[in-house]
């Protein structure tokens, strides 16, 4: 018998979920039916699908920039009202970055941009003045906070969107393709930054169609096909073949080696695979430093007395 001090506590509920939720656009076939998404705090999930399967709406849902027409979008398992003061607890919780920073960046200057979220708070100039040194210095633009968003690079106005969101101080981040456009250096630093903003508490949902990016970033992932919504970890649903041509995607990588080095008989069945070239690089054995070789000696044959 279990005493009271053996006693589970409940699972925490989700910070922001869908709970049986239709959607559709007017006019338009239905885009989700009865769907259930949960986003659990601390978690980083990616988010995968075709072109068209619905991430954008299916975010959109999630941040309260859309209502569904059935069903329910809770906060903390509390069912979010659609009023003012409900939307300004949702949206102070949860923050969505489009894919295009020209939609979102519209302020003379980047320290302006990202004042304005906080400001529409209506918070003390100096929490403002705050919230914006922090998520410039989070997103390592600070020296760019002058700077006019017009004369920003591609990367950089990316940076300016996300320090705007971060500025809010959301517990959950949802970001429309972050590394669209980057180059693979802008990519890294990107990913790190995100890194770093998980370490600080925050939870992170990043739409892609990098299966690769998501294999080796995430720890949870969630497909969108057209027989609905499938969650788990990365190395399992990433593996699944079906599911990934439902989704139209490629098996990763990573993924991909790691199934040949064990048809291979090179990786034992529950060793972890790499998931990038350094990875592999240190699964393959490093070969003896060579001695010197010694002169072999010629044996000699006894003498006859």
């Amino acid at each position: 018998m279990t005493g009271p001090g053996h006693r589970h506590k409940p699972a925490p509920p989700p910070l922001v979920a869908l709970r049986s939720a239709s959607f559709a656009y007017e006019g338009t076939p239905p885009v989700f039916e009865q769907l259930d998404f949960a986003v659990h705090e601390g978690r980083a999930c990616a988010l995968l699908g075709r072109n068209g399967s619905g991430k954008t709406t299916l975010m959109r849902l999630l941040s309260g920039g859309l209502r569904p027409t059935e069903g329910e979008l809770t906060l903390d398992g509390e069912a979010v009202p659609y009023h003012r003061k409900g939307l300004t607890r949702l949206r102070t919780t949860v923050q969505l970055v489009v894919q295009d920073p020209d939609d979102q960046l519209f302020a003379a200057s980047v320290a302006q941009d990202v004042s304005f979220g906080p400001l529409n708070l209506g918070l003390p100039d100096a929490e403002v003045r705050t919230r914006v040194t922090e998520a410039l210095a989070a997103l390592d633009i600070t020296p760019l906070a002058d700077r006019p968003t017009h004369l920003l690079s591609y990367g950089q106005r990316k940076r300016t969107a996300i320090a705007g969101a971060v500025a809010m101080r959301p517990r959950v981040l949802i970001l429309d393709e972050p590394t669209a456009g980057l180059d693979p250096d802008g990519q890294e630093r990107l990913l790190a930054t995100l890194d770093a903003l998980r370490a600080t508490g925050t939870t992170i949902l990043m739409a892609t169609h990098d299966v690769d990016l998501a294999l080796r970033w995430a720890d949870a992932v969630a497909l969108l096909t057209p027989t609905g919504l499938h969650t788990g970890p990365p190395c399992e649903t990433l593996a699944d073949p079906a599911l990934l041509r439902a989704a139209g995607l490629h098996l990763p990588w990573g993924i991909a080696v790691t199934q040949l080095l064990r048809r291979q008989g090179l990786l034992p069945s529950g060793a972890a695979g790499p998931h990038t070239p350094d990875e592999l690089a240190a699964l393959i054995p490093r070969p003896d430093t060579p001695t010197t070789p010694t002169t072999p000696t010629t044996p000699t044959t006894p003498r006859r007395r």
